[in-house]
């Protein structure tokens, strides 16, 4: 029996935009980052590129989550465009980003993928970026891989990823929401569908398949650094820290 592992990603930075449905000049985002998304990150940092199907086939075949340790705020903006040869101008779009929100995100496959997908993240073919090229991120992304585990107890223990001014909020959150792919023990009528299963990244014919998620929800791990989710709170600690710089 082959070995499996999963590899875990923090997805954070000043601005995302994880679109599945987006037309024309009207470019959304979801809540959360998609598979699509996430499975292009990985792509592009093992150097895979966009026309390589045959490349792309084992990486979209990994198992998916993603755990929102902090929303953020969805945003809109508009974009103005030239032609770059004829300079007449392009038709205005609408973006939609996510701005200051923190996810966790895993796949889970074969053992040796993870592995080298990790190695990947941690030396990059091409820079990642978070759904658009225009949202990098704000740290390196890779948290690393675990071995003989599962999505579920991977995003159950991995510690809390949201902001320090974000879990210094006085009621922070008891749970956090994890959005999955199904089993196939899991009942369809308690599952979303999204078209967001990648099969062609190919600019001239992309092509997405559907998919199956549920939405559940952890215990907000202990964050790194330890203590409480929330942080101890000190409303003099400002203070004594501008009476140390002083002495």
């Amino acid at each position: 029996m082959s070995r499996t592992g999963v590899l875990v990603v923090r997805l954070a930075g000043p601005l995302q935009s994880w679109g599945a449905s987006s037309r024309f000049t009207r470019r959304t985002t979801e809540s959360a980052p998609t598979k699509s998304g996430v499975i292009g990150l990985l792509a592009a940092a093992a150097g895979i590129e966009r026309g390589d199907d045959t490349g792309l086939g084992p990486l979209a075949a990994l198992r998916f989550a993603v755990r929102i340790d902090q929303p953020g705020t969805r945003i809109w903006d508009f974009h103005t465009a030239h032609h770059g040869v004829t300079g007449a101008s392009m038709p205005l779009s609408e973006r939609f980003y996510l701005a200051d929100a923190v996810f966790v995100a895993a796949v889970e496959g074969d053992h040796s993928l993870i592995s080298g997908l990790d190695k990947a993240l941690r030396a990059p073919i091409y820079p990642p970026y978070l759904g658009r090229r225009s949202c990098p991120p704000a740290e390196p992304v890779d948290l690393g891989q675990y071995e003989d585990t599962t999505l579920e107890d991977v995003l159950a223990s991995v510690p809390w990823q949201a902001s320090a001014w974000y879990r210094r909020r006085p009621r922070p959150p008891q749970t956090l929401t994890v959005l999955r792919e199904t089993t196939t023990t899991e009942a369809a009528e308690s599952a979303d569908v999204l078209r967001d299963q990648p099969v062609s990244f190919d600019a001239a014919h992309r092509r997405h398949a559907l998919r199956t998620i549920v939405t559940t929800t952890v215990p907000t791990p202990i964050p790194a650094g330890g203590g409480s989710p929330q942080g101890p709170h000190d409303p003099f600690a400002a203070l004594e820290a501008l009476e140390n710089e002083s002495a």
